[in-house]
């Protein structure tokens, strides 16, 4: 898997169903490696994961913590600014933490511009998430692909929705 030239995003409200999202690019033949996740610290699944322990005396809540961490390992990559990250694919995982060279920039911004997008949509994405609660990137292999996830992503509830062209920083993730 390699960054391809274009990409599509769409960032939701906390309340949002991240299963059903998924669930729908998943139905129209996105791939969960091609998708990477966002997450502001306070939503509630990022939550579960920050909150999650090894020895936790409540065992229904350890076993939901469990099971978000391990759908979470499903895709190419989610990542919760100052409480952790999964990374499933290579790709995501060079244009995460190995590739990244943006010395203005630091945390979500950082993780944004990984992803392609300019460094003052990084920034001002990453204020938002802290208000939007989930960022949905879907790596496309062409431009009409970014298209339809973008037209699935407003479908779903997406406040906002648009296409990254990666930039050479990134270059190359589907």
């Amino acid at each position: 898997m390699t960054f391809t030239e274009s990409a599509a995003y769409g960032t939701y409200p906390r309340d949002s169903s991240l299963p059903e999202i998924v669930g729908t690019l998943n139905r129209a033949g996105f791939e969960n490696e091609d998708i990477c996740m966002v997450l502001s610290p306070a939503h509630p699944d990022a939550t579960a994961v920050r909150d999650a322990r090894i020895v936790n005396a409540d065992l229904e809540q350890n076993a939901a913590s469990v099971r978000m961490i391990g759908w979470f390992g499903r895709f190419g990559a989610v990542v919760i600014p100052t409480v952790g990250f999964f990374i499933r694919s290579q790709a995501f995982f060079r244009a995460l933490m190995i590739e990244q060279d943006f010395s203005p920039l630091c945390g979500g911004s950082r993780t944004l511009a990984g992803l392609g997008f300019s460094q003052d949509d990084a920034t001002r994405l990453d204020r938002q998430l802290g208000d939007v609660g989930v960022l949905v990137y879907v790596a496309c292999p062409e431009r009409a692909r970014a298209d339809w996830a973008i037209e699935l992503l407003r479908k779903m509830g997406a406040r906002e929705a648009a296409s990254v062209e990666t930039s050479s920083a990134a270059a190359a993730v589907a």
